[in-house]
């Protein structure tokens, strides 16, 4: 009898690993199989392991009747690739050259066309890009005022607030992303009588773009002191540095004008150092409290959102100026070097936002202070932008370098939206030390540990691809329209849909270890999709989680109604689902709608810092339907 029970036991523990074996065959039994991805195995115990059959890249079954529709005897001639070109691409001057030089670039054996797996390679491969290559195609011509610009804040600073460094290399990994807007502190030397200067060179200006570099200045000097800088600068910018002379300027030249041109924005000197001194002490009791900016980056607060704390009366960048008393303290040589005059006027609100007709101002707001002022004063807040620049920065207590949601500033005409762009050190033990940064380049090396990236910070990034990455984006017309004020509080019809399909992805088994996502099986992959906009456009949904898949194939839909697509951001985010901890991230990207091409498109997904990938990329569809 006791040997019946063991040969059962024998027996049932064979039966359990067989069923499990067939279990895990079948959770990947459509698979064809790769020769350098084939079989994978997990270590569960010491005693265990399971081991899993990888699926090839293959083009899903939706893929396949496109195919079909547009291929006979399973050849996509050229003639057929032409009419999905148009069709179903919406590239409405395809023409058949355009469609033989796609089959050339293809490496098959066929020139006369595509079969199924030459199309698939086509659709997800680097030809295919979900945004138009236009280049530079905005109008460039009109006054500085009429365009978003791509801005820094505290661009010298390497990480935190309060004690990291100053560098040039952070303005330098500004300017090769096409940063338009560099601020600079510049304080006097401890016996207050000269200015510490780190010298350099500018050939990184305008690397990624030709079009204007503006330096904010946030100013602390003496007119004595003034009149070194002055020097300083005019000896390190030479002919490039664009100069109005001494009076106001009545409008903003344009960005063609000043192309390959340094443009100097301050405002009147005024005694920061009490001001400065309240407000570290007020940072400082925020040190230790967690940024909004969480492992792969806390959700973008809607515009509606209450804040945790009104800080609208914190103290501000720009204090208020008497501008005309102010002006007759500045060293005239330093007077005449400053194109973008900034401050703020005496009096409320109302004063900060009068447009006075014969001359131009730069005017400051940190987030806080707009999102309160778009309450009472939204369309006067439009109404002066329209020919004045609104710069919005960060509020005093995000010293961890974090950052808001920049579809506030920018639904409100601001051409400035600041954001931090620091990468964080791993521990604070820096002195900050307060000099000027004239030049662009040192020969420093610094070790950095990469924090401080975040979903408002990929906004920026996706926003400003569009218009050729050139750092300046012309503003819509309804934000430009002074007889019909936009009214950002107002909600609009709907002016079109986006329908967005995410088919599949690839190219994580490439770029990352096979345990990074999941210790014990192949990853869990969900995808996030979603709209950045005006609040009634702005939302996200998200597809199913597929177990276990490293080329997950979801064919899901989503639609999207769009009431301000001029301004609406594409926000695309994949992650791995875990049950018991954070689920993990696993790329992200920001497509302007504004740019954004209609069919089925290859979209490649970037590190939480907005690097590519060299492999993970989605398979998606976009149709525009009228409303």
């Amino acid at each position: 009898m006791m040997d019946d029970n063991i040969t059962t036991k024998i027996q049932t523990a064979q039966i359990r690993r067989l069923l499990l074996l067939v279990f895990l065959d079948q959770i990947s039994g459509n698979c064809s199989e790769k020769p350098q991805m084939s079989k994978q195995t997990y270590r569960v115990c010491f005693c265990f392991r399971r081991r899993f059959r990888l699926a090839v890249s293959e083009a899903p079954e939706e893929i396949k009747k496109v195919f079909e529709h547009y291929s006979e005897n399973g050849l996509m001639t050229v003639d057929g690739l032409q009419r999905f070109l148009v069709e179903v691409q919406k590239e409405d001057k395809a023409t058949r050259e355009d469609a033989q030089k796609i089959i050339d670039s293809v490496k098959h054996f066929n020139r006369k066309g595509l079969n199924l797996e030459a199309f698939f390679k086509y659709l997800f491969g680097d030809l295919n890009p979900p945004l138009a290559s236009l280049g530079v195609h905005h109008d460039m011509n009109a006054p500085l005022s009429h365009y978003f610009i791509h801005t820094g804040h505290n661009s010298y600073l390497t990480g935190n607030q309060l004690s990291s460094d100053c560098s040039d290399v952070p303005i330098i990994n500004a300017l090769k992303r096409g940063v338009r807007v560099i601020e600079l502190d510049i304080w006097p030397n401890s016996t207050k009588d000269n200015v510490d200067v780190l010298h350099g060179r500018h050939e990184y200006a305008f690397v990624a773009s030709e079009y204007p570099v503006v330096i904010t200045l946030e100013d602390h000097l003496t007119p004595d002191l003034q009149a070194k800088v002055a020097e300083m600068v005019t000896q390190t910018f030479g002919d490039i540095l664009f100069s109005p002379g001494s009076e106001c300027l009545k409008e903003f030249p344009s960005p063609e004008s000043l192309k390959k041109r340094i443009i100097i924005s301050t405002k009147p000197p005024k005694e920061y150092l009490e001001a400065k001194e309240v407000k570290d002490k007020e940072n400082e009791s925020e040190k230790g409290k967690v940024g909004d900016e969480e492992a792969w980056g806390k959700e973008v607060r809607d515009l509606n959102e209450a804040d945790d704390k009104d800080d609208l009366d914190e103290e501000d960048e720009e204090d208020n100026d008497d501008g005309d008393k102010s002006q007759h303290d500045l060293a005239p040589e330093y007077k005449r070097l400053i194109a973008i005059q900034a401050g703020k006027p005496k009096g409320g609100l109302e004063e900060c936002l009068k447009v006075d007709p014969d001359k131009v101002r730069r005017l400051s707001m940190s987030e806080q202070q707009l999102k309160k002022a778009a309450v009472t004063h939204g369309k006067e807040i439009v109404r002066f932008t329209q020919r004045n620049i609104l710069r919005v920065y960060p509020k005093g207590t995000r010293v961890d370098s974090s950052n808001y949601n920049p579809l506030v500033g920018w639904m409100h005409g601001a051409q400035m939206v600041a954001f931090n762009m620091q990468i964080m050190r791993n521990r604070y033990n820096a002195i900050r030390y307060p000099r000027l940064i004239v030049g662009f380049v040192l020969d420093l090396t610094i070790g950095f540990h990469h924090r401080g990236y975040g979903r408002s910070l990929w906004l920026m990034h996706g926003m400003f691809k569009a218009n050729g990455g050139c750092g300046y984006l012309k503003k819509p017309d309804f934000l430009l329209n002074p007889d019909d004020v936009f009214d950002p509080r107002v909600e609009l019809p709907v002016k079109r849909k986006l329908k967005v399909t995410v088919y599949m992805g690839e190219g994580w088994y490439y770029d990352f270890h096979h345990t990074h996502f999941d210790a014990y099986s192949p990853p869990d992959f969900y995808t996030r999709v979603g709209i950045a906009g005006v609040p009634v456009d702005s939302v996200m949904k998200k597809t199913n989680a597929l177990e276990d898949n490293w080329v997950p194939c979801w064919n899901q839909e989503f639609e999207f109604p769009l009431t301000v697509p001029e301004i609406a951001l594409l926000r695309i985010e994949v992650h791995e689902y875990d049950m018991s901890e954070k689920d993990d991230f696993g790329g992200q990207t920001c497509l302007p709608i504004s740019e954004l091409r209609s069919g089925i498109r290859a979209v490649p997904l970037n590190s939480r810092k907005g690097e590519k990938y060299n492999s993970v990329k989605l398979l998606m569809h976009f149709e525009f339907v009228d409303p």
